[in-house]
């Protein structure tokens, strides 16, 4: 099993709180199977209930966050590993080195452009790992449809869908992970339609 997973997630306080509840279901999940857990340090909205539940459970979690952030102290009072970079590119970065998956659950701008670069980056052979989608209550329905009609009109290959898993329960995390294709460097000699 996994034992590092990145988590990107959401930073508004103003959603609703099934996204809360399915988030603490997600980091004991984590928490309990021993998976440290990689986010982006915020202490607001999903990314600081994700690391409140994973810290006050006993688990490991790390932050990466840009110094502009700490700046202004968004980052999470109860995370003691924190890796502090220079901008938001360096953080994407981060967000992915020496971890064994990462998931998406619902987010905003800033969460679907670190999938979507995680994913054209799996494309790539660049970062190898699963990438699980958690789709809420339909929440990724337009992107997971907006991929398939990237490989419909073929700006994408039908095995590019191997990239990513998708899955609608928190509960579901696990398997999903294990479950997931094998994928290494050798993608960049498909990458291309």
């Amino acid at each position: 099993m996994s034992k590092r997973v990145t988590v990107y997630c959401a930073s508004s306080d103003k959603i609703d709180p099934k996204y809360f509840e399915s988030t603490i279901a997600i980091a004991k999940i984590l928490t309990e199977a021993k998976i440290g857990v990689v986010f982006g340090g915020g202490d607001k909205g999903l990314m600081g209930q994700l690391a409140t539940t994973v810290v006050e459970n006993g688990g490991k979690v790390t932050g990466i966050m840009p110094h502009f952030m700490r700046e202004v102290e968004w980052q999470h009072k109860q995370v003691e590993d924190f890796i502090f970079v220079e901008d938001m590119s360096e953080r994407k970065k981060q967000l992915l080195v020496d971890v064994d998956a990462l998931i998406a659950l619902p987010g905003g701008c800033g969460t679907l452009e670190e999938l979507l670069e995680a994913i054209t980056l799996k494309r790539l052979g660049k970062f190898i790992k699963p990438i699980i989608i958690f789709n809420q209550d339909g929440y990724y329905d337009p992107l997971v449809q907006m991929l398939e009609r990237c490989i419909k009109e073929k700006f994408m290959r039908p095995e590019h869908r191997a990239i990513w898993s998708v899955i609608t329960e928190p509960n579901q995390l696990l398997n999903a992970i294990e479950q997931a294709a094998d994928w290494d460097e050798s993608a960049i000699k498909f990458a291309a339609v």
